[in-house]
């Protein structure tokens, strides 16, 4: 069976997706052989990124984020415009995302549950106002509020918990789904990775660059890129006139 098919056959697709599916867009990922976590510094990224390394060294963190995790010019790819016509034709009921970028709901997507937060939502920690990312990208130093308090990223660090309603709509919408595909994740991040086993349809898809450990539990592997796999699909799927 091949991935047309199954779309075809399908209703209720339910995309859950990691890194991978951002690369094509040019914003690296993390644990591959030239992805984030495999870059030298002073102090690791995984602890850079973490909450108790954010509270004690701001500056750091901030010096680290706005080089690495910012990236403000980066465009939906294929894979991301696709997701976001299986939408509006009434195929796709959500997105499913471990990802912060924010290039499914510029693509169009409306149903996205973002699992690690955003890097478009910012809040003072003193008084809950809200910052666009333009706000942390041309501050210098520690961004701070107009009152004084200091602006954090609302992004999942290390130590932080996710967010619960959002992990609530995320396991309603794969429980529901006929069709999970999961794309441009190692599938080693937790809790997000175990969200694969609330899915009780008929399709399990992995597109990925490298083996999970889902491979062989699934009604189809791909080993390639999630723009090429999705972008190469009939228009007729995607509700479109050829």
């Amino acid at each position: 069976m091949t991935l047309a098919d199954i779309v075809e056959r399908s209703s209720r697709i339910v995309f859950f997706g990691g890194a991978g599916v951002s690369t094509e867009s040019g914003i690296p990922d993390f644990r591959s052989a030239d992805g984030l976590y495999r870059q030298k510094y002073d102090v690791p990224p995984e602890v850079m990124l973490s909450a108790s390394y954010f509270y004690a060294h701001p500056a750091q963190f901030f010096r680290f984020y706005r080089e690495k995790m910012l990236p403000l010019a980066a465009k939906p790819n294929a894979a991301h415009i696709r997701l976001a016509q299986w939408e509006r034709a009434g195929k796709l009921s959500a997105v499913v995302t471990q990802n912060i970028d924010g290039l499914h709901q510029a693509a169009g997507s409306r149903r996205v549950y973002e699992l690690h937060g955003s890097i478009h939502r910012n809040h003072c920690l003193s008084c809950k106002k809200f910052y666009p990312a333009s706000f942390i990208a041309e501050s210098r130093g520690i961004p701070r509020c107009s009152c004084g308090g200091i602006v954090k990223p609302d992004v999942v660090l290390y130590e932080e918990p996710l967010d619960g309603e959002t992990v609530e709509g995320a396991v309603r919408a794969i429980a529901a789904a006929d069709t999970l595909i999961v794309a441009g994740t190692s599938l080693t991040v937790y809790p997000a990775a175990s969200f694969v086993d609330y899915f009780r349809g008929e399709n399990l898809v992995l597109i990925n660059r490298d083996p999970t450990p889902l491979d062989g539990k699934c009604t189809l592997v791909l080993h390639e890129k999630v723009g090429e796999a999705l972008g190469a699909l009939p228009s007729y799927l995607s509700g479109e006139t050829a």
